[in-house]
């Protein structure tokens, strides 16, 4: 007898059906075909004894598995539970009525309970696309998958109350989730708030202007400044994200198998802050099974760097075309596929190795020339892309002893969001740009015209701070956004003043030569 049972493929943060053909006949021998891999053909012990364990069994005959397409490698032990119940109904063990209707995927266990799987959201998407009648998989990842809706999602313990639903002799919990309640309902549920920090005005004022443009930022400091601090309260004034966005972030984690039991919808901004041993595939994605890497789990919200030159170079400089590109292709002999990569880069680090060059009361012990070579870490191209640098000092005692209660989270957003409408509703007819960051050279030209005195102010900065030329661009960006905060519609001197005030780190007599 011949029974097509229906998985799925996952490849990048998209989805592919894969038809899972079972066919029993005479003869005693196992077979499956269509380009498993070791963990798919592993599946046949998995599934024979938690068939067991639950009074069924692999009849004792010629057993041939087809995963097609065929040309598309299957990967993972996520394929257990479709093809158990394929085999159950071409032996004639379970009714074979109801199993071409859904999609079917889980993990067995030995005693036939169900493990979680990876990437239920965008499986779910496709599973809708094709027009199949449910989605049954492990309860695990039901509320993930059940985000999607027009589709019925069951989740399941185990395999038992998988045939007791298709035989008719149970029936599987429908999970549901109001997508939109669940996604306005976390909005605002950050853990990390800016009324907590004492102090640094000056820096939660970069943070705020770095927040409504987009604009990559870098802070120098010294150990125990509150840089990290800082870092952390960051998404919590980004604008909150769309239900597009937060479907976008969704998926990507889903993927990568990062979500929690019983998580649905991540509808707030991710924040991902790898050590700085990571290694070049885990930052950027890819392995010889691509998964997403950190800069994709943090698609539309921050990643932070700290300690940035303690990272590799070669891990630095893989960064420069997924900050460019807003995407990451991880391509192979074989295959490509892409992750979305659209974040904010923060980043920190020490002015030198001992850490208190510059310092207000602490001497430097560095030798003459460690202050450059410890910036020459990062490279010129990298640094390019970077629009804020901002100097961060300790917080004096007095500061820290007050008791007054600092500007919330909340209050820098709403300026923020304000900020942000300018910018959407300036660039609403040019494709692919959505804030100040993102601006080609030709579109600054047209967007950044300033008057004959902030021009005369820029020239003398350039001159008298011997700031690089790759700063122009940079500062014109910056002053756009911090007009669009102003609500101002033209680049004022001051607005100038302001920006020219984040370019520490193209000043050249910045390291002391």
């Amino acid at each position: 007898m011949l029974i097509k049972t229906y998985g799925s493929a996952v490849h990048g943060v998209s989805a592919t059906t894969i038809t899972v053909e079972v066919a029993v006949g005479q003869g005693v021998n196992f077979f499956m075909v269509g380009l498993p891999d070791n963990a798919v053909k592993e599946s046949h012990h998995r599934i024979d004894t938690a068939l067991k364990h639950n009074g069924f069994k692999i009849p004792g005959k010629r057993i041939v598995v087809n995963m097609a397409p065929a040309d598309i490698r299957k990967e993972g032990s996520a394929y257990d539970l479709t093809i158990a119940m394929g085999i159950l109904a071409a032996s004639g063990q379970i009714s074979a009525e109801k199993v071409g209707d859904y999609l079917i995927m889980g993990e067995l266990s030995l005693d036939g309970g169900l493990q979680p799987i990876k990437g239920a959201l965008p499986i779910a998407i496709k599973a809708r696309e094709e027009g199949f009648k449910g989605f049954v998989l492990p309860s695990h990842n039901a509320r993930e998958a059940a985000v999607v809706n027009k589709l019925n999602v069951y989740g399941a313990e185990n395999i038992r109350q998988v045939i007791d639903f298709f035989n008719g002799e149970g029936s599987l919990e429908k999970v549901e989730v109001n997508t939109r309640e669940e996604f306005f309902s976390k909005l605002n549920d950050y853990e990390f708030d800016f009324s907590d920090v004492k102090g640094q005005e000056n820096i939660k004022r970069a943070f705020e202007v770095a927040a409504a443009g987009g604009h990559n930022l870098i802070m120098i400091g010294p150990p125990g400044a509150g840089k990290t601090m800082l870092a952390k309260r960051l998404p919590g004034i980004l604008p909150p994200p769309s239900l597009k966005e937060a479907l976008e972030t969704t998926k990507i984690h889903s993927v990568a198998g990062r979500l929690e039991k019983n998580a649905s919808l991540l509808s707030v901004r991710p924040f991902r802050s790898p050590h700085h041993t990571i290694s070049d595939v885990a930052l950027v994605g890819g392995g010889s099974f691509p998964q997403p890497g950190e800069i994709s789990l943090a698609h539309n919200g921050v990643l932070f760097l700290d300690e940035l030159p303690e990272f590799k170079r070669t891990v630095l400089e893989v960064l420069r075309q997924p900050l460019e590109d807003r995407v990451m292709t991880v391509s192979r002999a074989k295959f490509s596929v892409q992750y979305p990569a659209s974040f904010m880069l923060v980043a920190s680090m020490n002015p030198c190795p001992c850490g208190f060059y510059n310092h207000p009361e602490k001497e430097c012990s560095c030798a003459p020339g460690m202050v450059q070579k410890y910036l020459n870490r990062i490279s010129g191209p990298l640094l390019d892309r970077i629009d804020i640098h901002v100097e961060v000092t300790p917080v004096p005692f007095k500061d820290l002893s007050e008791l007054g209660i600092s500007e919330k989270s909340s209050d820098i957003r709403d300026r923020v969001i304000r900020a942000r409408e300018i910018q959407e509703k300036r660039y609403e007819e040019i494709s692919g740009i959505f804030c100040n960051a993102q601006m080609s050279a030709k579109i600054l030209r047209q967007v950044c015209q300033i008057d004959p005195a902030g021009s005369l102010l820029l020239k003398t900065a350039m001159e008298k701070l011997d700031l690089s030329a790759r700063a122009y661009d940079r500062i014109l960006k910056v002053s756009r956004t911090i007009a669009d905060l102003d609500a101002s519609e033209n680049i004022k001197p001051e607005h100038l003043a302001e920006a020219i005030h984040y370019r520490s780190l193209d000043r050249e007599s910045w390291s002391g030569n």
